[in-house]
């Protein structure tokens, strides 16, 4: 990564950091994305509802990724996660607040995972189920 991106984001985190909690939270008026589907419940394990997304930098949003079909899904989306703040992880009306992004998020049974966030960095980023790639279990995240 380049030392000007590097200092760009260094520079974002401090502002972000000395701003006031009321000016900072933008996740009070953040914009619920159509869910992200991985498999349905006719069986077909390998349909994704809602491959490609689109954000816009600056803005807070929820994805809702839900697994309706059998396989263990492994969702991977390494660099759109290290350029978004996360506010938080849902699953089952339990909240996970951290530091830094998850490595992936995984699906042993049919379920949701939720994820709240402000996307930070323009650019297009590539998720995908780790081993089913092939299938067509992959997509994309653009932020403009």
């Amino acid at each position: 990564m380049a030392w000007t991106t590097r200092l760009g984001l260094a520079a974002a985190a401090l502002m972000l950091a000395a701003a006031p909690a009321s000016a900072l939270d933008l996740t009070k008026k953040r914009q619920n994305l159509p869910d992200l589907v991985l498999g349905n419940e006719e069986g077909n394990d390998f349909v994704v509802e809602n491959r490609d997304i689109e954000l816009e930098a600056g803005k807070a949003y929820r994805l809702r990724i839900v697994a309706k079909g059998r396989q263990e899904y492994k969702f991977y989306a390494p660099e759109f996660f290290r350029y978004i703040w996360l506010n938080q992880i849902v699953i089952e009306h339990k909240e996970i607040h951290g530091g830094g992004p998850p490595d992936h998020l995984e699906f042993d049974d049919p379920g949701e995972i939720a994820i709240e966030f402000v996307a930070i960095k323009p650019g297009e980023y590539r998720w995908y189920a780790q081993g089913l790639e092939e299938k067509g279990m992959a997509g994309k995240i653009s932020v403009k």
